[in-house]
């Protein structure tokens, strides 16, 4: 049963729901009951085995929707083949989902893809072993919503539970652009940036017949982060690589190989999970709600990178670009035709969902390039303007 109360108190029936509600394994968690096999029995005619005295709840649960939905792009849906899929397993983390690796997430149907749900003896250690879980939650080929349902976790407003249905327009009123990244976490991302690095080399070093021998071992770096590089050396000792920048020392240890998608490990003695995909030049590291791209040089290349001259993006001002992947419905302006600032241009429609798009400012339509029942993939250009 759903109700709504308004600011003065004032109190009013919504709707009923009269079945299982999306909800469901976060009662099964803090109750111990399958309700989806106590269903099954009602329906097959057997009576319920205890009464409502007989349910105790035993500490938290929090669930989160995995959607296949950009929170970078004001949570546009997505399409496409998971072409990595790696979920989250442990004690006391279920997921609920329907797909594998290699499933396609089709425009036509709803956009989740599985729920999250993380079990504690306290709300505190439920909301911390879902934002390791959802560390570990590994997805390629679609864009998707971890990075904020993490950011969600991590924002003191909700840990709090000072929450109302304005919290995203309220905290996030310019769109989601990534968590905040503190100190602490930029430290830890350096020094896995580092330590993957020294273990690939390492890895490349044992690879037999090489012209030039293998490469020559080093002990000093320079990691950039973000665009802001830093100097550091990097030991092994023992189990551990160890990391100095400075006269601060990060002591990394973990079992991670070249390859895996996911980061485990610890760093100063702390857990930290990090997602590492590998790119032309470094490594793009997720972690915590937010990605970074690291490059990893010695300080000769360093020196010759600070030369290097920015690829400036494509100008687009002047194209009406498909926002999701989806079909064109219709097109609503002609070539030659001046529009004004708010004018509907066209509709696209992603996951049950029509979506208008409307003309920034004024201008010509000089050409047109998709017509209705086209589909179109993200990006598509769906109309220039002179």
């Amino acid at each position: 049963v759903e109700f709504i109360v308004g600011a003065d108190k004032s109190f009013y029936f919504l709707e009923m729901n009269t079945r299982l509600q999306v909800e469901h394994p976060v009662t099964e968690l803090v109750t111990g009951i399958d309700l989806v096999e106590q269903m099954i029995r009602v329906a097959y005619g057997e009576a319920l085995p205890f009464a409502q005295a007989d349910i105790a709840l035993d500490g938290w649960a929090v669930e989160s929707r995995v959607y296949a939905e950009d929170p970078y792009r004001n949570f546009l849906p997505s399409i496409g083949r998971l072409v990595r899929y790696r979920q989250p397993d442990g004690a006391h983390v279920r997921v609920d989902t329907g797909v594998v690796e290699g499933s396609e997430i089709s425009m036509f149907y709803d956009p989740m893809i599985a729920k999250l749900v993380t079990w504690g003896k306290t709300r505190d250690q439920a909301i911390e072993r879902q934002r390791t879980a959802l560390d570990r939650y590994y997805i390629r080929g679609i864009a998707h919503n971890i990075h904020f349902l993490a950011a969600v976790m991590a924002h003191p407003r909700f840990c709090e539970g000072r929450l109302t249905t304005g919290f995203i327009a309220e905290e996030y009123p310019d769109g989601f652009a990534g968590a905040p990244t503190s100190p602490e976490t930029r430290d830890q991302l350096i020094a896995v940036a580092a330590a993957v690095n020294a273990l690939e080399r390492w890895r490349e070093s044992e690879i037999s017949g090489q012209v030039n021998g293998p490469p020559h071992a080093r002990t000093e770096w320079v990691v950039e982060l973000d665009k802001q590089r830093h100097a550091i050396r990097l030991d092994a000792e023992g189990e551990d690589l160890v990391v100095r920048m400075g006269r601060r020392k990060f002591p990394v240890r973990t079992d991670w190989l070249p390859g895996q998608p996911v980061f485990a490990g610890r760093v100063k003695n702390k857990a930290v999970m990090v997602e590492i995909d590998r790119e032309n030049l470094g490594y793009r590291l997720s972690t915590r709600g937010s990605t970074h791209k690291a490059v990893v040089y010695d300080p000769r290349a360093a020196a010759l990178a600070s030369h290097m001259i920015d690829k400036v993006p494509p100008d687009t001002s002047k194209m009406l670009l498909c926002p999701m992947p989806g079909q064109v419905v219709h097109i609503e302006v002609a070539e030659g035709e001046q529009v004004e600032a708010g004018q509907p241009l066209a509709v696209v429609e992603a996951m049950k969902m029509e979506n208008i798009l409307r003309a920034e400012r004024q201008a010509v339509v000089k050409k047109i390039n998709a017509k209705p029942g086209s589909s179109l993939p993200v990006d598509a250009v769906i109309m220039e303007f002179e």
